[in-house]
């Protein structure tokens, strides 16, 4: 009989989760053997409790290549881009993958697919 009554309550007290940050946009580069990403991310940070915090660049088999750690809130910079140089790209790879993350949320489940020129 209460059964439903505090099922209702859980989920009324769950927290509301925002939506996932959004990749707008991917420069990849090559020089000299290494490459360069600059990543354009949207998401509806709200501040320090729930804010796009990080993203990765990741192989065809879901290994991470490189990591861009986003080290605070971008609540008055929507889009915003951020850049990660440096990464060695493993010989024969013609595709990477990007995956954001927010603070709330996690890694995203969208990977956006790069090809490399």
């Amino acid at each position: 009989m209460f059964k439903p009554l505090f099922t209702a309550a859980l989920l009324l007290a769950a927290p509301a989760f925002a939506d996932p940050p959004v990749i707008r946009n991917v420069n990849a580069q090559e020089s000299g053997g290494l490459w360069s990403f600059d990543v354009t991310i949207t998401h509806g940070d709200t501040g320090w409790d729930d804010y796009a915090d990080g993203w990765r660049i990741l192989d065809a088999d879901g290994k991470e290549i490189g990591m861009r750690d986003l080290a605070h809130p971008h609540v008055n910079e929507q889009p915003f881009t951020r850049s990660l140089s440096g990464v060695e790209i493993p010989a024969g790879l013609t595709e990477v993958g990007i995956q954001v993350r927010d603070s709330v949320g996690g890694w995203s489940p969208n990977i956006t697919r790069v090809p490399l020129r």
